[in-house]
């Protein structure tokens, strides 16, 4: 008998708590379509945003590529020199920068009308700090390591 009860309590708990998470999307839905809806701003992805998401990924690929590089060349993973790394992690930054300031300079509309300027910009620091990275990991590169 207590068995059932122990399970009872069990079944009874998971339903309140799958409830509560019911009554707070039901409420977090609510608030994005009157965002959506009534102050017109876009939903969903638009073609903006995807190109701004396209340049914001390739600039987190060079921040973390950059960020392995530099690991690598400071003696701290691998025994390697990080140099492919870093070039990989410069060319890459390079890409998503060229990709966000087009996107920037054509795009047309403010923030929050779907054009994806936000996403851009952030995809033109991703890729100046990939940049920056990958210049780091090479000139760490290339000075010899302490014999020490």
């Amino acid at each position: 008998m207590i068995n059932n009860i122990d399970a009872a309590i069990e079944v009874y708990t998971k339903l309140t708590e799958l409830a509560s998470v019911r009554y707070v999307t039901g409420h977090a839905c609510a608030v994005v379509g009157v965002y959506t809806t009534h102050l017109g701003f876009a939903a969903g992805i638009t073609a903006g945003r995807a190109r701004a998401m396209v340049a914001a990924a390739v600039g987190l690929i060079s921040v973390v590529t950059g960020g392995l590089a530099l690991a690598r060349s400071a003696g701290r993973l691998g025994t390697g020199s990080g140099r492919g790394g870093a070039m990989l992690a410069l060319v890459l930054g390079l890409i998503g920068m060229v990709l966000s300031v087009v996107h920037l300079g054509t795009s047309t509309g403010g923030f929050g009308t779907g054009g994806g300027r936000a996403g851009a910009i952030v995809a033109l620091v991703l890729g100046l700090s990939g940049v920056n990275l990958g210049g780091l990991a090479l000139a760490r590169s290339r000075r010899p390591r302490d014999a020490g």
